[in-house]
């Protein structure tokens, strides 16, 4: 029997309990998270299976994968059926991107200033089917919701067929009007992939926007607000786009029956049978089923407490955060239209700022953030409180 993580769990906004060996102020949750009370006792009753049984263990944990499927679709309003299990954000890109029945000339639109997980696979395949690139300013959506939609109708007006963009951006955290674009993208014919690594777990994300489909792809690594571990993530793919995909990325896991020739008895090894028409033909072998098992156990704050209450719980510590560092000189990046705010708050420091040196003075106060391309990034999550302002405050004097 394998243990359950969701039992008798109640992670509680602001309480640091299930992390006793975090002894900092961290505000790193958009880089990795720590890993939980939860995911330690998932990872080590998984290590204590494979070192009793060995393949027995894998026998034993391989129904936890489709569990993990159920719950992983819940958060975002999907089927498991709809669900791919993949290593990363990127590798879960790069599988959609080559799986795609490309024409040369189709044009793909990305965003200048995203993270290159989300450009970088975008790139590769434009180069090689002959794509047209179009790549879109996010300094219109910074401004508001309404420029910038304006600026991607302009990008979309000569047709398109795929848009390519992060949920939340990972510099600003400038959470971008997913539902929206998705509309403006399928009336001009296209197709929307979302990276939602940046927003899965601290916010509401749902591939649907009532009946009508809003996200047609997504991927997302477990390890940032999740709280899994690196090497675990997962895709989702729109039902009715599955039929249209090229199986380039297939391997032996793929096919129908795929586990038959090892479970069935003789007669069943053969190579014609045919791949699976549905998400997890993405999935072309073995994989780290033990981050799986960790990345479940992540799963049960963002399940339990709700992705709305953390993301209002999140915006009262960048209430609290934001004065002590705007009255040093910081800008504030954070949007002024609360619907574009996400649980990143980042700062452009003064001109006479050296934010290496100010991340290494707050490292060495025991505060822990990032510094993407030199703006000072602070994330909390659902587990910091407003107990630990001072400390903050203190570090800045």
């Amino acid at each position: 029997m394998i243990p359950d993580p969701f039992e008798g769990a109640q992670p509680v906004l602001g309480d640091r309990s299930l992390f006793p060996d975090v002894a900092d102020v961290y505000l790193g949750w958009a880089a990795i998270a720590p890993p939980s009370l939860l995911v330690r006792q998932q990872v080590e009753a998984f290590m204590a299976s494979y070192a009793r049984g060995g393949l027995q263990g894998f026998g034993q944990w391989l129904p936890q994968r489709a569990r993990f499927k159920e719950r992983a679709a819940a958060l975002i309003g999907a089927e498991p059926i709809d669900l791919a299990l993949c290593q990363s954000t990127t590798q879960g890109i790069i599988a959609l991107a080559r799986s795609i029945d490309w024409r040369a000339g189709d044009r793909v639109v990305v965003f200048d200033g995203e993270f290159p997980a989300n450009v970088t696979p975008w790139q590769r395949v434009a180069a090689d089917f002959d794509l047209e690139l179009v790549s879109v300013p996010l300094a219109p959506f910074a401004r508001s919701h309404e420029e910038g939609l304006t600026t991607l109708e302009a990008a979309l007006a000569p047709g398109v067929r795929m848009v390519a963009v992060s949920a939340v951006q990972f510099q600003s955290g400038l959470r971008m009007p997913v539902p929206a674009i998705a509309e403006r993208v399928h009336r001009a014919g296209g197709e929307l992939f979302v990276d939602a690594i940046q927003a899965l777990g601290v916010g509401p994300v749902d591939v649907a926007r009532g009946t009508e489909r809003a996200i047609d792809y997504l991927a997302t690594g477990g390890h940032k607000w999740l709280g899994g571990l690196e090497g675990s993530g997962f895709v989702y793919i729109a039902p009715e786009r599955v039929e249209a995909l090229r199986p380039s990325m297939a391997g032996w896991l793929s096919h129908e029956g795929a586990l038959d020739f090892l479970l069935e008895g003789s007669g069943h090894l053969r190579y014609d049978r045919s791949v699976r028409r549905q998400a997890d033909f993405l999935e072309p072998g073995a994989q780290s089923q033990i981050g799986f098992a960790a990345l479940e156990a992540g799963l049960v704050p963002p399940t339990v407490l709700g992705p709305e209450a953390i993301h209002a719980h999140v915006q009262v510590l960048h209430d609290a955060y934001e004065p002590l560092f705007v009255e040093r000189g910081y800008r504030s990046l954070r949007a002024t239209e609360p619907a574009a705010r996400s649980a990143i708050l980042s700062f452009e420091p003064p001109p006479d700022h050296d934010v290496v040196t100010l991340q290494k003075t707050l490292r060495e106060a025991g505060i822990v953030a990032a510094i993407p391309d030199g703006m000072l990034r602070l994330a909390p999550h659902w587990c910091n409180s407003l107990d630990e302002v001072p400390r903050i405050e203190r570090a800045l004097r």
